[in-house]
């Protein structure tokens, strides 16, 4: 039975690419509606299938499934290869500079994901999560200019590979209830913009830009409090 348990796990985490052919079927379509909200329910499942997986042991369980490399398949489907070809199809940076963007987005995220030092002691991650679903979620809000968002996408794919901490909302247990918190309120705003047909107001952009530079620079904060408390 807990063999069946812990393989019923492994197939939620792997549902997670089947939402991701969703979200391109409809990226295809140009359905910007449905490409977020089944990115975000990929997420929700990113976001419970690891908590699930530690408490029934899965990894003792079944030790010739790595739950950790079916992971890294999916999260880049989701949040890296998906994402770059959104920037291209949808033309948000056009020309031969938004194909650019979207290479650098791949070639950045699967370096990303091949530093065995991605994670760190304090659970957090090592650089900036290569979390470019979330940077396409707010570029379709705030719609930069594209020069500039060719010069973000560039500064957050160096940020993948600086010494600097960013918060794993579910694994950093100090401020968890902050941070807790934030996804919530995050979660019903972005739930709420994609309902609405990605249209937002200065409300939601307020909301999700300050939740939005919560978890961008929390990490950093904690990483720096903790140095100074072990000096």
């Amino acid at each position: 039975m807990k063999k069946v348990i812990a393989f019923t796990i492994h197939i939620l985490t792997s549902s997670g690419g089947a939402f991701a052919l969703l979200a391109l079927l409809a990226a295809v379509q140009k359905d910007w509606t449905m490409l977020f909200a089944w990115l975000l329910v990929a997420q929700f499942v990113d976001g419970i299938d690891g908590p699930i997986a530690r408490h029934f042991h899965v990894r003792e369980t079944l030790p010739n499934w790595s739950g950790d490399a079916l992971d890294y398949v999916i999260d880049f489907i989701t949040y890296v290869f998906l994402p770059a070809f959104v920037f291209v199809h949808a033309e948000l940076i056009p020309g031969m500079i938004g194909t650019l963007a979207a290479a650098i987005i791949v070639m950045s995220g699967g370096l990303y994901y091949a530093d065995s030092r991605m994670k760190t002691t304090s659970k957090a991650f090592r650089g900036f999560p290569a979390v470019w679903n979330g940077v396409l979620f707010y570029y379709f809000i705030f719609t930069p200019d594209p020069a500039i968002g060719f010069s973000l996408i560039c500064l957050l794919a160096l940020a993948q590979f600086i010494p600097i901490e960013f918060i794993h909302p579910v694994r950093v247990m100090r401020l968890r209830w902050a941070t807790m918190a934030m996804v919530a309120l995050w979660t019903i705003f972005a739930v709420k913009v994609t309902l609405n047909g990605m249209i937002s107001d200065q409300i939601d952009q307020w909301v999700l830009g300050l939740s939005g530079a919560y978890f961008f620079v929390i990490g950093g904060l904690l990483q720096l409090l903790r140095g100074k408390e072990e000096a």
